[in-house]
Order: C-alpha cells, then structure tokens, then sequence
C-alpha cells in the first residue's frame, strides 16, 4: 500500500462522499455500503471514466487491499481526491453504518 494513501474509518465517512465499491459482484449482492457505486476491480481501467473527479471517492472492498491497489491506479491516472476505507466492508458492517443487499438475504460481507 502506498504510503501517502489516504484511510478513513468507517464513522468519519460522510453522506456527501461517493463510495466505490470495487468486489465482485457476489460479494456486492451480499451486502454492499447503502448508496454505494458498484465497480469491480477488475472492470476500472474500462470503466473509468465513470469515476467522478469533482468529488471525494472513498475506495472499499472486503478488507482494503483491492481497493489500494485501484486507489494507486486511479492516482496513476490522475485522480487525487480518494480515500481508501480503513479496513474495508469489515469494519463497515462492525461499525453498523447502513447496508443493503441484492439478494433476499439480509445485508453481510462475504
């Protein structure tokens, strides 16, 4: 992980702040952050040009290493404005923040 990324925790994630989900799509259907972007990890560097630039992202997968690793790509391209989720969809759903799910289920992190 990039030194210079920035963490933020759970709590300190504001309503304003676009969340960028980047797990696959199962986990996603399990429990994702309510009001969060969908974009797999693996689908950025397609898709990237449906990352806003004009407002904070704060970066979440399971656990914070996938989302690192797209913070450092989109910092690579430019992008400045972003904050990886301290200990990732974990630490969300153990800080009770709002969660939903795709799947009938109630919402968790797989």
């Amino acid at each position: 992980m990039s030194r210079d990324m920035e963490q933020v925790a759970p709590a300190a994630v504001d309503d304003g702040v676009v969340v960028l989900d980047v797990r696959e799509s199962d986990e996603w259907q399990a429990g994702h952050a309510e009001g969060a972007v969908h974009l797999p990890m693996m689908e950025v560097p397609a898709r990237i040009g449906e990352i806003p630039r004009d407002r904070p992202v704060v970066v979440a997968c399971r656990s914070g290493k996938r989302s690192a690793q797209v913070i450092a790509y989109l910092q690579g391209h430019g992008y400045d404005n972003l904050r990886n989720l301290d200990g990732g969809m974990q630490a969300w759903a153990g800080a009770a923040r709002p969660m939903v799910s795709d799947d009938g289920q109630p919402a968790r992190v797989i």
